[in-house]
């Protein structure tokens, strides 16, 4: 704990804030007093620590990204789930996004300009990390001009999602290709979530081009075809996750400060619960992940999850709270990427008629499901049981994939969020209790701060003329949905 304090407040002293128009943006990045030279390894653990501490929080995931994807609803204090937000919320998030999308580019220059390939690399797969987040929670989005800040841009033009992708999807390979070029530099201490193991990194960057790639599959499925089966021929030089071992996942000290921050909402809140989609769903199916994901009621015992956004609020008693090893463990972890999902997206590109090498859809579902599983401390037979089993067998159905993917990223309410809204499943309505009604599906995106409006309005009036009700209107660019409001 000791260490991780030590680099992220050394971290503290590079770009210690960055928004895209706040009114201490030109003061803060014109400071001649200001240092900007801490370490770069330190620069680093600052970023993967702010986002997974502001990003996978309460307030950046439980609240609206793991209710609007269906994992959770709220027991109590059940306004974010009927799209009832507030806008500080919205103005933090947004603020510290850019913090850290700001630093990681820090990084990434200071690093090219010294020839430190690997940390560049390491940094250029973060900042895509985080980018591809930014944009598929808001769509459009300050970028080309926001990063670049210090160069005057206090009131950056916003970049549409269309030009932001190809942004992501070239410099994740251009970050492959540097680690596989051979660097010799270390990542250093600063490395939180690998911890200098750069072959890790390597395998997480080509993971995250493929969840890139099935991102796009619905409306450039020439491209995705290209980027995937580009990996997967030649593992040597794109290699992937090949178990939980590799999983990216920001694992807490336990100690205060630095405290997993579900369980830390856990020590002054009693919030948040497993929703009835997903409890039901693990029911149907006789998952033994069910008594993992969840507790039982308090009232009776009984596994029971609640409404997403009801008119009126639940009664606490009768619902079932978040498993233990979600929300108890103060040493926790935020999920960022993790084996089984890398399995899914293969085994979705091989029910395609994709190349993947030889993995057929089945054995790569199966390895999802089996990866999930063991992920969550179940036995191996009963994992054996659990895969033959005739609910969940694989019968060459997509959905089936669509299904056990959602399921196996629970707590990563920013990926199962998006692929509900790509895959359409599962299929949910908007909350009985939604402040807006007439909508037909969970929100298709996120509110913009009140501040673009009035800091930045010459540049964000076109984009926020698109949104209806805060949280519709215009889709991401992969959403290709029909019918839906």
């Amino acid at each position: 704990m000791k260490k991780l304090s030590k680099y992220i407040a050394a971290g503290l002293i590079a770009v210690s804030f960055v928004s895209s128009c706040t009114k201490d943006f030109t003061d803060i990045n014109t400071n001649p007093n200001k240092p900007v030279d801490a370490p770069l390894t330190n620069v680093f653990a600052y970023v993967l620590q702010d986002f997974s501490a502001n990003f996978y929080d309460a307030w950046g995931n439980m609240n609206e990204p793991e209710t609007f994807s269906g994992h959770l609803g709220k027991i109590q204090y059940i306004d974010e789930a009927r799209y009832m937000y507030r806008s500080g919320t919205i103005t933090d998030l947004w603020n510290k996004y850019f913090r850290d999308v700001k630093n990681a580019q820090l990084v990434i220059d200071k690093a090219e300009a010294t020839g430190a390939v690997n940390l560049q690399a390491a940094t250029m797969t973060l900042q895509a990390f985080i980018l591809q987040i930014g944009t598929d929670r808001w769509r459009d989005l300050p970028f080309s001009e926001a990063i670049r800040g210090d160069k005057g841009f206090v009131t950056p033009k916003y970049d549409k999602q269309e030009d932001i992708y190809p942004v992501i999807i070239a410099q994740l390979k251009s970050a492959a290709d540097l680690f596989a070029g051979g660097g010799t530099d270390q990542l250093g201490e600063g490395d939180l979530l690998y911890g200098g193991n750069v072959t890790k990194w390597r395998k997480f960057c080509n993971s995250l081009r493929l969840r890139v790639a099935i991102r796009i599959s619905n409306i450039d499925q020439a491209q995705a075809r290209s980027i995937i089966e580009e990996i997967l021929a030649d593992p040597s030089k794109y290699p992937v996750f090949g178990g939980n071992e590799d999983n990216a996942y920001f694992k807490w000290p336990g100690s205060s400060p630095y405290i997993e921050p579900w369980n830390n909402d856990s020590r002054t809140r009693d919030d948040h619960g497993p929703s009835q989609n997903i409890i039901d769903s693990l029911k149907l199916y006789n998952d033994p992940r069910l008594p993992v994901y969840a507790k039982p009621a308090p009232s009776d015992g009984e596994y029971r999850g609640v409404e997403i956004g009801p008119v009126n609020s639940p009664t606490l008693s009768l619902f079932s709270r978040i498993g233990a090893r979600f929300r108890d463990d103060a040493a926790g972890y935020s999920p960022f990427m993790n084996y089984a999902e890398l399995a899914f997206i293969i085994a979705e590109a091989a029910s395609r008629g994709w190349n993947t090498k030889g993995v057929s859809a089945g054995n790569a579902y199966n390895n999802g499901i089996s990866g999930s599983l063991a992920e969550n401390g179940i036995a191996t037979a009963a994992i054996g049981v659990y895969v033959n089993s005739e609910g969940v067998r694989w019968k060459g159905n997509v959905r089936q994939i669509y299904l056990q993917k959602w399921l196996a990223l629970f707590k990563n309410g920013h990926e199962a969020w998006a692929e509900e809204r790509r895959t359409d499943f599962p299929l949910l309505s908007a909350a009985r209790g939604s402040a807006f009604p007439g909508h037909s599906r969970p929100p298709f995106r996120y509110p913009y701060p009140t501040e673009e409006t009035t800091l930045n309005g010459k540049n964000s009036e076109a984009t926020i003329a698109e949104v209806k009700d805060s949280f519709w209107g215009k889709k991401m660019m992969w959403d290709t949905r029909t019918g839906v409001q």
